[in-house]
């Protein structure tokens, strides 16, 4: 009876997704999630036009990607696939977590398939899913690691096999590929997968932990996606842990971030980017459940990641021993880890919860990631990839920050279907009216949740420029919110409606403007985007007697190559007469894309530190003689992409 009972589950599933149209769904189907406040749109719902983030997007799908799969194949990852059906004699090649990268450019590919069709993409795409395919075992069972001597191993290596992982990463891609055109083989295919683990491991069954957390949020968008109920119970277990039955070490527990109930945190700790992928599936949990355990331990560790272990950057992750979180307020600049996983896992987490709150401080902290720790993770000419984003260089050649290749490669495509599903981001619907979080040049065709057709288009030069003007056209006059966010970093800005100003604009929050809105309506905001001087926390001791430079959403960093006529970089200092900046900004169109390129008067230690002993007495105090300079500064996401060069992101300052 049991086993019929699955069958006839399966099968609801199966016939549910064939009867729903896929393309309705947004990067997360949130739609039904019944304590979501803001609903997901479409990738395809939104155009983005020239602007800031269309470069990097057209690099991303016309560079990147390609040279991805090229790469991928270069390395072996698809003979891994091949070898198993006989179709080529290879021995297999790379980690144990190689499949996850294929799956992850497959997720890459869907996002830019759900924004348009490019036959030339679609036809890679279904090679590289017959391969994956053909490889399936009867059972479901799909992975190239544990299989001939190694099959006796599957699911006994608990804190390493990254076999939950790869499958998590499957299942996304086959969701986001099955969302872009119907395509459902590879998501079959994941079903099957997870229905043979479902037969097998459990609270009654045999116990089983996932060592690097993703299986929990997949599932929960499989949930989603089938309204199969059980995909969202084996989520729970899985957050809920079964580390005392599997004999995990404590120190296991603390790594994996897995092992013991989710709710049994009190802080972030161990991998960062496992960290990160958890508190994305628990949120994804509370928001289908609304279990306010999971809800106040989500709270309290975002408190802990915002207050004492993030980067200024939205970077994630101090120490490369263990990829790991430190102590509060250890962030050190030149060894900061901040792998770009984890960057992309901050963004995540906050989309989330967003979504489960409509709270703008999340929007804040997603923004924050975005433009700074995500978008450095990928060269210009997006061939390159930080797996590391340090805050810090030195300028030694031999330390490839930026590499085409990794034999650990889970960040570069990763980095891709971040920027391919990026039109997903720009908004959300609730039942007052629609959420505007980023801002770019772009158009959202899309409906109210009362099934009004509705257009906003978005005309700007952000975040070069503060100014932004959304023109507002639904199908016919209808009374809804327009809910706009102020951003938390824009001091002072303006908000006018049809060119009538709007009072009570405070920053961090979503500005509700509600109105009978009618075609041609529009929305003028002007934010602030004047640079600023940010300190850390005098507990975080690299960055004492420092400041970072912030402008509009952007991190700012000096590289030595701008720094024409003086000697080291770290013998420079920003020069503050009064305490006041004296920024001069000029917009660059030819350098690195075409930034906002910041100038402002300096000092060169005179006479250069490098000169000094090591250890010397203590002088009087008294003001070091210095050299006038002026110094140049660029955004942070752009470093490295010239020639070797020092960098930094917090300057040190004097009067």
């Amino acid at each position: 009876m049991r086993n019929l009972l699955l069958l006839l589950g399966a099968a609801a599933a199966l016939n549910y997704a064939a009867a729903a149209d896929p393309r309705e769904a947004g990067v997360l189907d949130q739609c039904q999630a019944p304590f979501a406040k803001l609903r997901s749109v479409p990738v395809r719902a939104v155009t983005i036009r020239d602007g800031f983030w269309s470069a990097r997007r057209k690099v991303n799908v016309e560079r990147s990607i390609p040279t991805m799969l090229e790469l991928l194949e270069e390395h072996g990852v698809l003979d891994n696939f091949r070898r198993l059906t006989g179709r080529k004699a290879a021995p297999r090649r790379g980690p144990l977590y190689t499949d996850s990268d294929i799956y992850k450019w497959i997720e890459a590919a869907a996002f830019v398939l759900q924004s348009e069709d490019r036959p030339d993409l679609r036809v890679k795409v279904d090679r590289a899913i017959e391969e994956i395919l053909a490889a399936q075992e009867p059972s479901g069972y799909l992975n190239t690691y544990y299989v001939d001597e190694r099959k006796a191993l599957r699911f006994t290596e608990v804190t390493r096999s990254h076999e939950t992982y790869n499958l998590g990463h499957l299942l996304q891609g086959a969701i986001a590929l099955y969302r872009a055109n119907g395509e459902r083989r590879l998501l079959d295919a994941g079903i099957k997968f997870v229905n043979y683990l479902m037969d097998n491991f459990g609270r009654t069954k045999r116990p089983l932990s996932s060592d690097h957390p993703e299986i929990e949020l997949a599932l929960v968008e499989l949930y989603r996606t089938t309204r199969d109920r059980r995909y969202l119970d084996f989520a729970a277990y899985f957050l809920e842990g079964d580390g005392e039955r599997l004999k995990l070490a404590p120190r296991d527990l603390v790594y994996m971030f897995s092992g013991k109930p989710f709710t049994a945190r009190t802080k972030l700790e161990g991998h960062a980017v496992r960290a990160m992928y958890a508190c994305s599936g628990a949120t994804d949990y509370f928001l289908e459940t609304g279990d306010a355990a999971y809800w106040k331990t989500l709270e309290r560790l975002w408190e802990d990641l915002t207050r004492r272990k993030m980067y200024i950057t939205g970077g994630v992750g101090s120490r490369a021993v263990g990829e790991a979180f430190g102590e509060p307020y250890e962030l050190p600049n030149q060894l900061a880890y901040t792998e770009s996983c984890a960057a992309i896992g901050n963004f995540m987490w906050n989309w989330r919860m967003l979504a489960a709150t409509a709270d703008a401080r999340f929007a804040d902290v997603l923004e924050r990631a975005l433009y700074n720790g995500v978008n450095s993770g990928m060269s210009l000419d997006g061939t390159l990839y930080c797996y590391r984003n340090p805050l810090e260089l030195v300028g030694n050649p031999d330390d490839k920050i930026r590499n085409p290749w990794y034999s650990t490669t889970c960040c570069p495509p990763n980095l891709q279907r971040t920027l391919a599903s990026l039109p997903g981001y720009f908004y959300s619907t609730s039942a007052e009216g629609v959420y505007v979080h980023l801002y770019d040049n772009n158009e959202l065709d899309w409906r109210l949740e009362s099934g009004t057709p509705l257009r906003l288009r978005q005309t700007t030069r952000y975040p070069w420029d503060g100014n932004v003007t959304i023109e507002v056209q639904p199908a016919s006059p209808a009374e809804f919110t327009l809910f706009v966010r102020i951003p938390e970093w824009s001091a002072r800005t303006k908000v006018a409606v049809n060119g009538a100003p709007v009072a009570a604009v405070k920053p961090g929050t979503y500005l509700p403007l509600r109105r009978q809105w009618k075609a041609g309506d529009t929305i003028s905001l002007s934010f602030d985007v004047a640079p600023r001087l940010t300190a850390a926390n005098p507990r975080v001791r690299d960055s004492f007697a420092r400041v970072a430079v912030e402008r509009g959403p952007l991190v700012y960093a000096m590289e030595e190559i701008d720094q024409k006529g003086a000697g080291s970089l770290f013998d420079l200092r920003l020069e503050l007469a009064g305490g006041r900046p004296r920024f001069r900004e000029t917009y660059v169109p030819e350098k690195l894309g075409g930034i906002v390129e910041l100038r402002h008067p300096g000092v060169e230690v005179v006479p250069p530190s490098a000169t000094r002993p090591l250890y010397s007495p203590l002088q009087p105090a008294a003001r070091p003689h210095g050299a006038p300079r002026e110094l140049v500064l660029i955004p942070y996401y752009a470093f490295a992409n010239r020639e070797p060069t020092a960098m930094m992101v917090w300057i040190p300052y004097g009067p």
